[in-house]
């Protein structure tokens, strides 16, 4: 069978449909530098235990976004060879599991329900628009 040529405006329909859109309950934005987006995230200490210590705050990925930034640190991906983790500390060594904070707060990898602190900066969106409980925009821990 041959094959049809597909037209240009379609193709540009198609690459325009294609790039990153953030959602309303995820708002991302430029920072300052040469860090690319910053999104709101939970992120859990690991260093060779299940559970660890964890918390919700905003990171700020690379422009290659193969780099997350948190609190000072910087966070590479294990590409999937992590055990219970996915992103190690590049000083420490220590692994960290990182990942989008859900709508009913499991946030843990196990679904264990110890209190997991928020930061303060990122604390009015997060029980807003993540979470769609602004009654609690006072509470720290979720």
């Amino acid at each position: 069978m041959p094959r049809r040529k597909i037209p240009q405006e379609v193709i540009e329909a198609a690459h325009a449909a294609s790039e990153f859109q953030p959602s309303a309950s995820e708002p991302s934005k430029r920072l300052e530098g040469k860090k690319g987006l910053s999104r709101i995230m939970y992120i859990e200490r690991k260093a060779g235990e299940l559970i660890g210590e964890a918390r919700i705050g905003r990171v700020t990925f690379s422009k290659s976004g193969k780099s997350i930034y948190y609190s000072g640190k910087q966070f590479k991906s294990l590409k999937g060879s992590g055990f219970k983790s996915n992103y190690f500390e590049i000083e420490s060594g220590d692994d960290y599991w990182i990942s989008g904070p859900k709508k009913d707060g499991a946030d843990r990898l196990y679904g264990e329900r110890l209190p997991i602190d928020i930061d303060e900066e990122v604390r009015e969106e997060y029980w807003t628009r993540i979470r769609n409980q602004p009654d609690r925009i006072n509470d720290a821990k979720a």
